[in-house]
């Protein structure tokens, strides 16, 4: 009987249906970002793609990791423990190390395919997420410009880093809040809190939605249930309790408070110093890798990041305008993707940087309007899908930005912009008048 239904659906229709599927959408997802893959390692040697990418600091905490010297020499050297990067990452990319060698051709693949999957599966939680906030259509646009946003493609190949694996969580993260919002068991409760855990030990930066998505989850669990705020604190405290065995590490390690990762300071020293002051007088004109790395060493951590936050509080107290003026153009670059978005378009011979620009730009505007359009139709999901664009950029406005940093938000900033263009087209359609039947 189903396979006569099935046959008699017109072809047009099947095929539609087949684009509307989440699972055909995730699989053109995995080819395009497969495709870009085999396309950029054929134009790079070999043996630059076996070293190169792995010349950074999650490369070499996990080369470390995987010689048995434990969680540290992080410029691959031998300085010590390290609490600048959050675990899981280093950790999975040890694994690959341990399976197919450090600093190997396979290994560089198989961590670039990880990145792949990772950046692939983000479709689901966000084709659900979209369907909720805006319908099915929305889901299916948000879904398909996923596919081919460029930021989405090139990503997975250009950073072994955990910045598809932040994506998938973050994304992840707002669908199982509305999830909870829905659900009665404590099991969901758990496994919110596990996931928090996760996305914790992967980058904290994401920490900061973590008190509002909770606050937002308990006042509907409020709303709900007899015994308010009992699995909400639950999961907070699984959330604190799983954390807790790497902040005790830290403090065994660096004898002081990090309840994740140490790095803040030189992040925003790396964005607030005297090279950006043309009038400056023996201050800093030039940042060398080779140079921090040997302080780093000749200091170790704690004194080098000390240095660093006494140095970026300095040049923010005593040059408050120009600070504000790099926050400026760091908040414009975080959301065009230069500080000077017009200028490097005209400027550029890269119709892949220009495609970039353009999308970054339409994708930021697109969130505006979707935001707006929740909030105006008093929709339930409008805290839990703007928490995550509106908080997660603020520590790069003051430290420094990149593509790569603000990428995690962008499939909810798709998202918001496929619930803008839904309610769009349906005023569009609803301004046009319906003809009449014909008798």
């Amino acid at each position: 009987m189903d396979a006569d239904r099935m046959t008699s659906v017109p072809k047009k229709s099947r095929i539609l249906m087949l684009f509307a599927s989440v699972w055909f959408i995730a699989a053109a997802a995995l080819g395009t970002r497969l495709s870009f893959t085999l396309y950029r390692q054929g134009q790079i040697p070999h043996q630059a793609l076996a070293s190169v990418p792995f010349d950074q600091e999650a490369g070499n905490t996990a080369f470390a990791l995987s010689q048995g010297q434990g969680f540290g020499n992080l410029f691959r050297q031998d300085t010590g423990p390290t609490a600048w990067l959050a675990p899981v990452y280093p950790f999975l990319l040890s694994l690959i190390f341990r399976a197919f060698g450090a600093f190997t051709l396979t290994s560089f693949f198989a961590a670039a395919i990880l990145n792949v999957v990772l950046s692939a599966a983000v479709t689901f939680p966000l084709f659900d997420v979209a369907r909720r906030a805006g319908g099915r259509g929305a889901a299916i646009a948000a879904a398909w410009i996923w596919v081919i946003l460029p930021a989405g493609v090139i990503m997975p190949f250009e950073w072994i880093w955990d910045t598809s694996l932040s994506v998938l969580l973050a994304t992840t993260l707002v669908w199982m809040t509305l999830r909870i919002s829905e659900a009665k068991k404590i099991r969901i409760w758990i496994l919110y809190g596990l996931l928090w855990t996760l996305a914790l030990l992967t980058n904290p930066s994401l920490g900061i939605a973590l008190p509002f998505l909770f606050l937002w989850s308990a006042v509907r669990e409020r709303n709900t249930r007899s015994s308010p705020w009992r699995m909400p604190a639950a999961g907070f405290a699984l959330v604190v309790l799983c954390c807790l065995p790497w902040t005790v590490r830290n403090y065994a390690e660096f004898h002081r408070m990090i309840p994740l990762r140490s790095s803040l300071p030189f992040e925003f020293w790396i964005g607030n110093n005297d090279i950006f002051d043309e009038h400056a007088v023996g201050g800093v004109h030039r940042i060398t890798r080779f140079e921090e790395a040997r302080r780093y060493a000749q200091m170790g951590e704690t004194a080098y990041l000390d240095d660093k936050w006494n140095r970026a509080r300095e040049f923010a107290r005593e040059k408050p305008s120009l600070f504000w003026e790099l926050t400026g153009r760091r908040f414009i670059a975080t959301w065009a993707g230069t500080e000077h978005p017009l200028a490097d378009f005209l400027k550029t011979s890269s119709n892949l940087a220009r495609a970039v620009i353009v999308c970054n730009l339409i994708l930021s505007l697109g969130a505006i309007l979707g935001i707006a359009q929740l909030a105006r139709s008093r929709s339930n999901f409008t805290f839990p899908v703007a928490v995550f664009p509106l908080l997660y950029p603020l520590v790069y406005y003051v430290t420094h930005t990149s593509l790569r940093y603000r990428h995690p938000i962008d499939p909810l900033l798709i998202l918001l912009t496929a619930v803008a263009g839904a309610s769009i087209v349906a005023r569009i359609r609803s301004s046009i008048p319906s003809r009449p039947a014909v008798s």
